[in-house]
């Protein structure tokens, strides 16, 4: 069951961020968010979302 291991960096380092709240800043649907999350993201992609996730976190 390696899936649950798609992303792991970034829902470890979300912590008790809410998904809707990182959806946001994306500029996207919280529900789309979760699906970006089924696959593996591009480099880019989950640096842009844990760049994202750092900057909730400082709020």
């Amino acid at each position: 069951m390696k899936y649950f291991m798609r992303n792991d960096e970034i829902r470890r380092a979300k912590g008790l961020v809410p998904n809707w709240l990182i959806a946001e800043k994306l500029g996207i649907h919280e529900n789309s968010f979760y699906r970006l999350l089924r696959q593996e993201l591009p480099k880019e992609k989950k640096e842009e979302i844990l760049k994202i996730i750092e900057e909730l976190k400082q709020d």
